[in-house]
């Protein structure tokens, strides 16, 4: 299989459903020419031409708004949105008319729309442009809401948002546009709503996205030497939400870590925690611990901004307190 980076499997996986069908476009703020901000998709716009992949205004409303109307009307586009940090511009738009339009039509519309958005701490772009934002759209129904961790589940599951028939928002975490990986571009497009289990284990769940996984699968490396040995689960979806893999590996295991890189207040892991609390907290051996970014603002300093945020050495201290 050929190796990429996470930032190469977006161009692939946009490239490789736009060449099957015709209906896809593509816009955003500077993707044509420029290729992106981050660089993420050159070539698109050489390859599709200015009639499919076209740049918009700094309108995070504009664009949605225009994404919303292309999709009701027969195209199925990929609208980018630069940073996740500016969700919260176009909020009305995703959340009272693309999330419910299907349902406020009686299903004689459907909304073939991925919304794509870099989010996420690690590179110093400060306090506007380092935020990630699933907690923030999880609670509205009818959105599907993906968190991708690798190239292969970026390939696999943008894809798959590509394709499906109703509103999907993929979540890139721009600290992961240069990891490498394995990526197998004749694989179908991944499930959404499947989360994976990447490492096994028996002593301690631990379950994280995207940077967080990483830091995770660190911290399980430092504690196999000590002979803990956790298991890791990255979720890679958000909504829907897998919770019968996270269930089965506390039954086995009989602990819980939540690995979160977002302020703990309201945050996507307070959901998986009461989900196992709910549905499995026989299989409980210690209280569920989560493990979040503390609860402050995000600063432009390095120093700053890794204190704040979960690294190896936090995640293997928590593991320690709860077996113990």
């Amino acid at each position: 299989m050929p190796t990429m980076t996470y930032r190469q499997a977006v161009t692939e996986a946009i490239a490789t459903e736009m060449r099957k069908d015709d209906s896809i476009v593509f816009f955003g703020e500077d993707v044509a020419k420029a290729g992106g901000v981050f660089k993420v998709t050159p070539g698109i716009y050489e390859e599709f031409g200015p009639l499919r992949v076209r740049d918009t205004p700094i309108s995070e409303q504009a664009i949605i708004g225009a994404a919303l109307g292309a999709a009701i009307t027969g195209l199925r586009p990929v609208a980018e949105l630069m940073f996740a940090d500016f969700i919260p511009v176009a909020m009305d738009q995703i959340v009272n008319q693309v999330a419910k339009y299907r349902f406020m039509s009686g299903g004689q519309f459907t909304v073939p729309l991925t919304i794509r958005a870099s989010q996420g701490a690690g590179g110093g772009f400060g306090t506007q442009h380092s935020q990630c934002a699933e907690s923030w759209l999880m609670n509205f129904p009818g959105l599907k809401v993906v968190a991708p961790s690798t190239p292969a589940d970026m390939y696999g599951l943008l894809r798959a948002a590509i394709r499906d028939d109703d509103p999907v928002i993929v979540l890139e975490h721009k600290s992961l546009y240069n990891l490498v990986g394995e990526v197998d571009l004749n694989a179908a497009p991944e499930a959404l709503g499947t989360a994976e289990v990447i490492r096994r284990g028996e002593d301690i769940t631990l379950v994280a996205t995207q940077q967080m996984l990483h830091r995770a699968l660190e911290a399980a490396d430092k504690l196999a030497e000590e002979g803990i040995k956790p298991e890791v689960i990255d979720l890679r979806t958000l909504v829907p939400l897998d919770g019968a893999t996270i269930l089965r590996s506390v039954q086995r295991t009989s602990r819980l870590i939540i690995v979160e890189e977002a302020p703990r207040l309201g945050g996507w892991g307070a959901s998986v925690a009461a989900l196992v609390a709910d549905e499995g907290l026989f299989y409980l051996d210690a209280p569920i611990k989560r493990v979040n970014m503390e609860n402050a603002l995000i600063a432009y300093s390095p120093v700053l901004e890794d204190e704040i945020i979960p690294n190896a050495q936090k995640i293997e201290k928590a593991v320690r307190q709860l077996l113990s």
